[in-house]
């Protein structure tokens, strides 16, 4: 089992650690002794010439600690305003924990259309690439004082397997309360077991990992290992630690057998598909036939308008849909080269007939491959 870590680890340059708010926050707010160790593990690293990203929870908690407050936020505009006054607070405990070392940080604030968008997904991606090649430590958290349901990540889990595509990371840390995934929920009253190693996600890996979520968190371990699913999806090994264990991040690039390591698919997507999968929000469904579906699947192939049943939803060209079978299974998601109202003149025919029908012909592909991901 070591050696499988050792040699997953072995030529780590870059890292993202996911902090989560139980791991940052204690009785009294945010926990500065273990921000400070956290930080001061992460300064090493970069001394060793591995560079490092930080996705940080914690700001609604500070500022609820802030005000005074001790039950939890009703409201979605006293979560925004708890947010604003905590993500500053936060800030300023990174930048002087990071400052004692010479380390200078960024603050990155960032909503769901930051990165669904994707020039915006570039202009934030070339920002950190400046920042990193400058040495500064991007801190980045989920703009909440201004984000609302409809351009939330839902959790920093989602954030962080996000940001490990855009920043194309070697490793992602999940640093949480826990010690690792378990067979079962530890306060199930029954003996759980630690799993130390996950070489697949199956659907038990996913039925032992519980939705529970901390006092002051937003994802439970379900979360989690959805998240683990997508970075390991992108070819990048997951680990989920004890963060507020002294030395985890030394323990944990040093190959020793802390948390729960998720190896990384071998037949792993590239980042403009992996954007596609798992940022971009479907606007539609397409339902394919037999003969489409085993040209996707199997082979690899573009989606033609002859392989259409159905058209669901309404979308425009260039707007990621769904391709589904006749059971409803989800087969792959891409982005469309005609509208939902196109797509219904052209389904079931051949692409030689697409211009007879509506007049003009910009692609014989209703989904091109390149711009599909197709469901492992």
């Amino acid at each position: 089992m070591t050696n499988i870590r050792k040699s997953t680890l072995q030529n780590i340059r870059k890292v993202l650690i996911k902090i989560g708010s139980a791991v940052l926050t204690g009785k009294d707010g945010l926990d500065l002794q273990i921000i400070e160790q956290l930080v001061d593990e992460i300064a090493e690293f970069k001394s060793r010439g591995i560079q490092a990203v930080i996705v940080t929870s914690g700001a609604i908690a500070s500022g609820k600690h802030r005000m005074g407050i001790s039950g939890p936020l009703k409201s979605m505009p006293q979560k925004q305003a708890a947010a604003a006054i905590g993500q500053s607070r936060l800030m300023r405990v990174y930048s002087n924990a990071f400052g004692k070392h010479g380390v200078y940080v960024a603050q990155i604030l960032l909503t769901m259309a930051d990165l669904t968008e994707r020039k915006r997904f570039l202009n934030v991606r070339n920002t950190m690439t400046t920042l990193m090649e400058w040495g500064v430590v991007p801190i980045i958290n989920e703009n909440d004082s201004v984000a609302v349901d409809e351009i939330k990540f839902g959790d920093n889990d989602h954030l962080a397997a996000m940001i490990a595509n855009l920043t194309e990371t070697n490793l992602v840390i999940n640093l949480t309360s826990t010690d690792g995934l378990y067979d079962r929920s530890p306060a199930s009253g029954r003996k759980a077991k630690l799993i130390p190693l996950v070489e697949e996600i199956t659907e038990a890996i996913e039925a032992a990992a519980t939705a529970d979520t901390s006092s002051v968190g937003m994802g439970g371990m379900k979360s989690k290992v959805i998240a683990a699913r997508k970075v390991t999806a992108i070819g990048i090994p997951y680990i989920i630690a004890p963060g507020k264990e002294k030395g985890i991040l030394h323990a944990v690039m040093a190959g020793k057998e802390k948390g729960t390591l998720f190896l990384p698919m071998s037949d792993h997507l590239n980042s403009r598909k992996y954007w596609i999968a798992f940022t971009l929000r479907s606007r539609g469904k397409l339902v394919i036939d037999e003969g489409a579906k085993a040209a996707l699947v199997e082979q690899g192939k573009s989606l033609l308008p002859s392989g259409i049943l159905d058209v669901e939803g309404d979308f425009g060209i260039g707007d990621p849909v769904l391709c589904v079978d006749a059971s409803g299974a989800t087969l792959a998601k891409g982005l469309v080269n005609y509208s939902a109202a196109e797509i219904h003149k052209i389904m079931g025919l051949k692409s030689t007939r697409i211009e007879q029908v509506l007049g003009y012909k910009d692609y014989d592909e209703v989904i091109h491959r390149d711009n599909m991901a197709v469901k492992k």
